[in-house]
Parts: C-alpha cells; sequence; structure tokens
C-alpha cells in the first residue's frame, strides 16, 4: 500500500490509499509517458534498457508533494536521472545551477509561486539552459501571463500544464495556450475521464453546463482512516466506482475539458457562481501584480462579496477603481473584485498551493474594519 497525502487546501492533509498496481496505470502513466501502458515488468525493463525515454528530471516541489513523488517514479520507471536539490526552503538560484550542472531536461515545479522566482533569476543572471526542453507544472496551473514570462528566455522550451491530484492520478495535459477555452485552460482526458452532473450522468459536450470533474478505473482504495471523507469523494453512479476530487468544469464539443476551478472555494454573490481561479487569472495579467488569491467576504447586500489579495512588484500601490477597470477586460462584471488588500507577499503552502485559510483572514479583517 503507498500513502500519498494531500496538500490540505480545502481543510486538513488526509491520507490517499492506493494499491500499488493502480498508482502505477492511473498515477505514474503505465510506466510509458505519452505511450500505451507496457503490458509486463519485463517490457518495463527492456524500455529502461533502450533509454527510449530517458530523461533528467528536476523536481522543485517538496517530496510531501505528489508533484515531486509521481516526477520522482516516473524517473525511476524509465531508467532516467533524478537531479535533487540541496536545502529546506525553494532556491530559484540553485536550481536553475542544478538544471546547467546536470543538463536536466524536464524541470518540474508547481503553478505561479515557484515559476515566477525563476523567471526572476534567469532575467538576472546567465544560466546555460541549453539542454531544459520541457517545464511542467504540477498541483497548480500556470497562468497565461507567467506562460509568456517563461516563453521569453525560453523560447525554445515546451511549457506543460498537468492536470491531476492525489486522488485521480494524472488526468490529462495541456501545452501552450492553444489549449484554452475563453481563456481558461482546457485539457485533453483519457476514457475513463468526464464531467458528471450532481446525478452522476456525463454532461452532454458542448452544452456549457458546469459539472464535476470525475474519474473511474483503477481508484484509490480511499483515505486512510477517514471514511467520511472517503464517501464524499468516492462515489458510485450506475454500478461504476468513481473519484470526484471537487474540481468543476465544463465538456466541449471536441472532448476537452474546461478547467473553472475547486467547488469548495466557489463564491456566492447575489446568486451568481464566481470559481476563485478565474479572477485570480485576471488579476495575474495586470503587470504590476505578482501573485494573487481570491477569497468571500461577507456583503449585507450580495451574501458574499469577491475579495481579491495580492502582491505587487516594487510594492506599487493600485486602487480598487484601478483593479476593477483590468478586470473588466478579462472576466464578467459580477466577478470583479470588491474589495481588495496590497501585502508585501501571497502566502502559499510549503506545496505551493494556495493558502486561502491566511487570504481569507486578511480580506476579512480589512472588511470588518471598514
Amino acid at each position: 500500500l503507498y500513502i500519498i497525502y494531500t496538500g490540505g487546501t480545502t481543510g486538513m492533509p488526509k491520507g490517499v490509499m492506493w494499491r500499488h498496481e493502480d498508482l502505477f496505470f492511473s498515477g505514474l502513466q503505465g510506466g510509458s509517458p505519452g505511450g500505451d501502458p507496457v503490458e509486463s515488468p519485463e517490457q518495463l525493463i527492456e524500455q529502461a534498457k533502450e533509454g527510449w525515454y530517458t530523461v533528467t528530471m528536476l523536481p522543485c516541489a517538496p517530496f510531501i508533494h505528489g508533484a515531486a513523488q509521481f516526477t520522482q517514479w516516473i524517473c525511476h520507471l524509465t531508467g532516467g536521472k533524478l537531479v535533487l536539490q540541496h536545502g529546506r526552503s525553494f532556491d530559484a538560484a540553485r536550481i536553475l545551477s542544478l538544471v546547467a550542472e546536470e543538463n536536466a531536461s524536464t524541470l518540474s515545479l508547481v503553478g505561479d509561486a515557484m515559476a515566477i522566482p525563476l523567471i526572476d533569476e534567469l532575467r538576472a543572471r546567465d544560466y546555460d539552459m541549453s539542454n531544459l526542453a520541457v517545464i511542467a507544472s504540477a498541483g497548480a496551473i500556470l497562468s497565461a501571463s507567467v506562460q509568456a514570462e517563461i516563453e521569453e528566455p525560453l523560447p525554445d522550451v515546451m511549457i506543460i500544464n498537468s492536470f491531476g491530484t492525489s486522488e485521480s492520478g494524472d488526468l490529462g495535459r495541456a501545452a501552450g495556450d492553444e489549449d484554452s477555452h475563453e481563456g481558461r485552460p482546457s485539457f485533453y482526458m483519457g476514457d475513463e475521464v468526464t464531467v458528471l452532473d450532481e446525478e452522476g450522468h456525463p454532461l452532454e459536450p458542448g452544452s456549457g453546463q458546469i459539472g464535476m470533474v470525475a474519474r473511474s478505473g483503477r481508484l484509490p482504495l480511499g483515505y486512510y482512516k477517514d471514511p467520511v471523507k472517503t464517501a464524499e469523494r468516492f462515489k458510485e453512479f450506475n454500478g461504476k466506482r468513481w473519484v470526484v476530487p471537487g474540481d468543476f468544469a465544463t465538456i466541449e464539443e471536441d472532448g476537452r475539458i474546461t478547467f473553472l476551478g475547486r467547488g469548495s472555494k466557489c463564491i456566492n454573490t447575489g446568486g451568481e457562481k464566481v470559481f476563485p481561479e478565474e479572477v485570480e487569472e485576471a488579476l495575474k495579467a495586470h503587470s504590476d501584480i505578482i501573485d494573487a488569491l481570491v477569497v468571500s467576504v461577507p456583503d449585507p447586500r450580495f451574501g458574499s462579496k469577491v475579495a481579491a489579495v495580492f502582491n505587487t512588484r516594487g510594492n506599487k500601490q493600485l486602487s480598487l477603481e484601478e483593479v476593477k477597470e483590468h478586470c473588466r477586460k478579462h472576466v464578467a462584471g459580477y466577478k470583479i473584485p470588491r474589495q481588495i488588500t496590497i501585502t508585501e507577499t501571497v502566502s502559499r503552502m510549503p506545496s505551493g498551493k494556495p493558502d486561502y485559510t491566511w487570504a481569507e483572514k486578511i480580506a476579512r479583517d480589512q472588511a470588518a474594519g471598514a
């Protein structure tokens, strides 16, 4: 049994229990990234010997995180070389030095929080990135603005957003801005992944309906010593077992799934649903905003209102009206932040995932004192 703990984005971390065989096929791409799963251990050994997928991988995430653990396993299973950084904190200069020294071909990270310091370091100093072929983000999606900033110094590097969870394994991938729908990342998924309505029926492609991302097939046994949470996330519909991690999406006519956000963080303002991730993406498209989190604060008229907590380059001060005007270019009117808080830094967990509890406290303290 293999137990991996969730990042704790929506509560306390939970131990996800995987059988080794199920993890191999669902989380580690069947030992054959980008190809058909292997049919035997012997085939795995032969592929590693032939070196058909021999790469040098450097994971930036801490090893408490599935992004680092899964990278490690895939590297070992395919006969690749794994490069590890020393130290207990994220060090952009050390990571880029290792890419150059070890001729790393793949760099895996977790969203904008790890990408931005790397971009700043690349601008400040020269590093030999000639062997780097892929930058892959897992656990958090790179915003379009940050992808563009990566492409500026590294135009020949492929940027991949991977969509998956500790409970589902790898669900799908998007490469670059071409894999998007109305500015939101869209992913091509496997046959076992779809979007379900509340009754567990697959949504009609192109219908525009919002549903829950779900996966069937090889799944974890559940959460370690937590039958209540297991029942919430692992469900049976029409005789088939599914994992429903909590992500909401639509399914397009061509089968792509467009990610909207986590249902648990969805803001209901005057009866309209706002997914924080979409507004965060809009905020980070502003040239002065580095990182941003969007949360709900109480509002006497609408029940809740959209509040943004962000930091800026050079600690530049932006007015609420400036932020509203910028966001109007990217999102509908009811999604525009009605309150802003500018901080020195935006708190994230060691895994790189958003610390919404911190952001909610900051925003609600400001609202209470307004």
